[in-house]
């Protein structure tokens, strides 16, 4: 139903340090979320999580739910700013459902959640 093609996701180091040097930061106890905006890099995100999660195989979990909870809900979100979901411990053990609601909450506190 939605989805989340290539030309959507943040590219390379130079992309993912430009939003998160200078973009707003906003965190909860699940994630932590980099907004800027940039004309060119327009409605475009990325995922992260840090070596202290664990392996790479928890780290990849943690990602996959980033990805899940931003995919159903991109549409909601305006699209005239860069993100980038870094996840947090307590998103380790969460299911897709909690990541979900923690996007949603950060995204309202964050203004860029549209009803």
């Amino acid at each position: 139903m939605f989805e989340l093609g290539r030309n959507k996701i943040l590219r390379g180091k130079r992309e993912f340090n430009t939003v998160h040097s200078k973009g707003r930061s906003f965190a909860n106890r699940e994630m932590v979320i980099y907004i800027l905006n940039d004309e060119n890099l327009n409605g475009k995100a990325g995922f992260a999580a840090g070596k202290k999660l664990g392996c790479a195989v928890i780290r990849n979990r943690v990602k996959r739910i980033l990805r899940e909870a931003y995919r159903l809900n991109q549409h909601n979100i305006k699209q005239d700013c860069a993100i980038i979901l870094v996840g947090r411990k307590n998103l380790i053990e969460a299911k897709a459902d909690v990541a979900i609601k923690s996007f949603q909450e950060i995204c309202k506190r964050a203004k860029i959640w549209i009803d």
